[in-house]
């Protein structure tokens, strides 16, 4: 997979992945890095939960902590709570290590 990394940021209290969230969606799902008009990366992912009082934000921390093989204690939505672009912060010692596995998923 070629990428250009728009879609990651590795900062001092983890890893921030950029996201593209489709809530009420048939199934749950890390779809992959997917390109905005804009040219920036992000990381699209699908939910069936509805967009509800945080159940969506909810089922996409349960996702990927399932996916990467994080607790979910360690996920924090930083920006976007209520929207479908998102920034989620996974707080890890080893970033680098966690975004290498991420790519290669």
């Amino acid at each position: 997979m070629t990428t250009n990394l728009q879609a990651f940021r590795v900062a001092p209290e983890g890893l921030d992945l950029y996201l593209r969230v489709t809530p009420s969606a048939s199934r749950d799902e890390v779809v992959g890095l997917v390109a905005r008009d804009d040219g920036a990366e992000r990381l699209q992912v699908r939910v069936r939960a509805v967009p509800d009082k945080g159940k969506a934000n909810k089922a996409v921390i349960q996702l990927l902590a399932k996916q990467f093989g994080v607790p979910k204690s360690k996920f924090e939505i930083v920006s976007g709570a209520q929207s479908r672009q998102k920034v989620v912060r996974i707080q890890i010692d080893t970033p680098v290590e966690l975004l290498s596995r991420i790519i290669n998923c």
